[in-house]
């Protein structure tokens, strides 16, 4: 009945979210707050069981603590960016400034420091699953990402210009879907590679910038457009440019 009178309410449409935290009276109460709000919740005590149940759930949304059993958070969000973009905010007590930038830059898309208010965590949430619904690089169906003329199905592991399929490797897939995901920011070649290659990559450190050069062999120079951008010094960025 509270869930019922929360949806009525407008406050949450049943969104379905995982809570990946091994404090027990903490999980507990962010558990019963979401209920009362009107989400779904479903919770994890450890790294593992958290990744697991990512892999295999259809989420809105992810609340990960840092500090986990089995596998730490950072970990879990690591291997999490290697297959899903859905949103992750971070549950942490370590509140240093490079904690933070830490945590942004491996993918989470907040971060919030314990002891927090309800509320607080509440307003992220919200403001995390209105970012998920309005990205300008998604839409028209879950996983189906836009930008421009390019089009990438994650599901289907398929990538299109113009409805012409794109011939792409799975590393060059993807690297496509991570710059496209994040259409506009501009990433780090560190960040391309430890979300793409694996944080325990060890090999040739040109990587990221010899598959960007394949991407815009067969999306830019073919199609003659400009959405692979290099900004020199940091990375690269994906966006819609002028058109050749």
């Amino acid at each position: 009945m509270v869930a019922y009178l929360a949806v009525a309410a407008g406050v949450g449409m049943g969104e379905k979210i995982l809570i990946v935290e091994d404090e027990e009276k903490l999980s507990r109460f962010i558990e019963l707050e979401l209920a009362y709000e009107g989400y779904e919740a479903q919770k994890a005590g450890d790294g593992r069981s958290g990744l697991a149940m990512a892999e295999s759930g259809d989420f809105d949304l992810i609340l990960l603590d840092i500090m986990l059993p089995e596998l730490n958070g950072m970990e879990v969000l690591r291997r999490i960016r290697r297959f899903s973009p859905i949103p992750v905010i971070l549950l942490t007590a370590r509140d240093t400034v490079m904690d933070k930038v830490n945590g942004l830059d491996s993918g989470a898309d907040d971060y919030i420091t314990k002891p927090f208010a309800i509320e607080e965590l509440l307003a992220r949430i919200r403001t995390a699953l209105r970012k998920k619904n309005s990205s300008g690089a998604q839409g028209g169906g879950q996983g189906l990402l836009r930008l421009g003329r390019l089009t990438l199905d994650a599901p289907r592991y398929s990538a299109a210009m113009d409805q012409t399929p794109l011939e792409l490797t799975k590393r060059e897939f993807d690297l496509l879907k991570i710059l496209m995901e994040n259409a506009g920011i501009v990433l780090t070649r560190d960040v391309l590679l430890e979300r793409v290659w694996g944080y325990n990559y060890v090999g040739e450190t040109n990587s990221v910038d010899v598959y960007i050069r394949f991407l815009r062999s067969k999306i830019d120079e073919t199609f003659g457009v400009k959405y692979i951008h290099t900004v020199r010094g940091v990375g690269y960025a994906m966006r819609i440019g002028d058109e050749a």
